[in-house]
C-alpha cells in the first residue's frame, strides 16, 4: 500500500498507511516478527497500531486461541498467544481475516499488544 487511506465517517475515522518503520517483536526470547513491510493504522483517537504481514511473522511461535472479539469497523477479530513468552503473552496477537471491505488491506496482516510481549521495536527502515 503506497498511498495512505482513509474510510470516511467523521465520527470514527480510519487511516492505514505504508509505515516507514522497521517493526522487529521478541517474546520468550525469540524472535516473533520482523518486517519492513508494516500497515500504520490509525483509529478515530486511538494509539496507531502497526499491522505486520503474516509472511513476516514466525507463525510457528503462536498458538491460536478460541478468543474472539467484534469490531462494528473492521469485523471478527481473531487472536493468538506466544506460549514462550508466559502468561502475560496470552491473546497477544490480534488479526482480522476476513475484515470489512474499508479496511481490507488488514487482511493476512496481524498486530500486537506492546504490553504483552518483551519488545515491540521500530527503527527507520
Amino acid at each position: 500500500m503506497d498511498k495512505a487511506v482513509r474510510i470516511p465517517g467523521p465520527d470514527h475515522p480510519i487511516t492505514i498507511a505504508r509505515s516507514p518503520s522497521r517493526v522487529i517483536v521478541k517474546a520468550g526470547g525469540h524472535v516473533i516478527a520482523d518486517t519492513t513491510d508494516a500497515l500504520s493504522l490509525r483509529e478515530a483517537s486511538y494509539p496507531e497500531v502497526l499491522y505486520v504481514p503474516r509472511k513476516d511473522v514466525d507463525m510457528s511461535r503462536l498458538e491460536r486461541t478460541s478468543h474472539t472479539t467484534y469490531c462494528p469497523y473492521k469485523g471478527e477479530c481473531s487472536y493468538y498467544s506466544i506460549p514462550a513468552g508466559g502468561q502475560k503473552a496470552t491473546n497477544a496477537v490480534w488479526c482480522y481475516e476476513a475484515p470489512y471491505e474499508a479496511v481490507g488491506s488488514i487482511k493476512d496482516h496481524l498486530a500486537f499488544y506492546r504490553d504483552r510481549v518483551d519488545s515491540f521495536e521500530t527503527t527507520e527502515a
